[in-house]
């Protein structure tokens, strides 16, 4: 085993990658298009490198520490070059129920921060973009926003 093979193994036990991490690792240890492109199938052989299972791991992670939306995820996966089949696959490591709850756990401690603002539209235009910007869907954060305004002014 070269120098390289053998950082580029580490590399990958470290913790899941997926294929354009280990694509750009190796060439900045020096390889060649054809090097790369025979080590990464070398990787994939010997199950260190799976793209489904990076997708998921990255899910489940960014979901449970972050508390990212489904939309970020999937932005996020989708700049690392991971497919479509495994974007979906990655979705079904966040539970419902669970999402859901986060999501009404983040609109909660972002309303009780805004207290005092007493605008409305103010109020409700902060929230909506914090609730984007984490990652979460439009129509999902716009009923829930309403939902909770509602109930709050009765």
């Amino acid at each position: 085993m070269d120098t390289t093979q053998i950082a580029i193994t580490r590399y990958c036990e470290y913790q899941e990658r997926c294929h354009s991490e280990v694509r750009n690792k190796l060439y900045e240890l020096g390889c060649t298009t054809p090097e790369v492109e025979n080590r990464i199938s070398d990787l994939i052989g010997i199950g260190l490198l799976n793209e489904e299972r990076f997708a998921r791991a990255f899910a489940r992670g960014k979901f449970r520490m972050k508390q990212w939306g489904k939309e970020k995820i999937k932005q996020h996966l989708r700049f690392k070059k991971i497919s479509d089949y495994c974007i979906k696959r990655a979705m079904t490591e966040i539970d419902g129920e669970e999402y859901d709850k986060i999501m009404q756990k983040l609109l909660e401690k972002k309303l009780n921060e805004l207290k005092s603002e007493k605008n409305q539209p103010t109020l409700k235009a902060k929230i909506y973009r914090y609730m984007l910007q984490k990652g979460y869907e439009r129509d999902i954060v716009i009923d829930m926003l309403n939902e909770k305004i509602n109930a709050r002014n009765k």
